[in-house]
């Protein structure tokens, strides 16, 4: 049974939402707050969390700090915050995902098990470890630094690799615009999200059988970009 624990302080929607995970399935614990939160991560392990960033003793943001300095776990942060500054900061932090309130208990489940899938599959593991990437459309050589379109090698500019070599070794898990930035080009284009739309567009003109409806690099709209494997 996957372990979830839900941070949040607002008593109607822990109900809310353990009635809907447990009869799912879902193992829930609750906690009201950040302390509670951090302890209770530490001592019981859960499969996943779910972190409002709005608790009443400290920020969500410091939550997932906490637990990012000694775990994996996948984070799924449910917050009434939607601004792209709220969304980039916790995705820096070290959240997978973001969920803004008012949300669809279907699509915040769906994204539940699509974390749960990802940590539990073969793809948690994959890392740089892995030499080779394999999709339906393409395959990339993490070792040789080589793309191929069936038998045709795809060339890549060196910030293009770069910028595809970041997504593909962390699959499924959404990367910030501003994590991006500051990997790929560094501290001082940090504002220059342009770049990223325009490097995006490059490698799914490349990559994609349909550019213009992504089925590998996905974009989530002013947070960041995955690699849907």
């Amino acid at each position: 049974m996957t372990r979830v624990l839900v941070v949040e302080d607002d008593p109607q929607l822990v109900r809310a939402l353990k009635i809907n995970l447990q009869a799912r399935k879902f193992e829930v614990e609750e906690a009201a707050d950040g302390s509670t939160a951090l302890r209770l991560a530490a001592a019981h392990k859960p499969d996943v969390i779910v972190l409002d960033l709005g608790l009443p003793d400290m920020d969500g943001i410091e939550v997932i700090k906490g637990v990012r300095g000694w775990s994996k776990v996948p984070i799924l942060v449910l917050s009434a915050r939607h601004t792209s500054e709220d969304k980039i900061r916790a995705l820096d932090a070290g959240a997978d995902d973001y969920v803004t309130k008012p949300f669809s208990m279907d699509e915040l489940l769906a994204r539940l098990r699509a974390a749960t899938r990802r940590q539990e599959g073969p793809e948690a593991s994959q890392s740089a470890e892995v030499s080779v990437v394999t999709t339906d459309e393409f395959s990339i050589d993490l070792i040789a630094k080589k793309v191929h379109r069936g038998e045709r090698t795809v060339r890549l500019t060196p910030t293009e690799w770069h910028l595809l070599e970041i997504l593909i070794t962390h699959p499924g898990r959404l990367i910030s615009q501003g994590q991006l930035l500051l990997e790929v080009w560094g501290p001082t284009y940090g504002e220059n999200t342009n770049y990223l739309r325009v490097y995006m567009a490059q490698l799914r003109r490349k990559l994609e059988a349909d550019p213009s409806h992504p089925r590998y690099l996905i974009t989530e709209p002013g947070m960041g970009y995955r690699f849907e494997p």
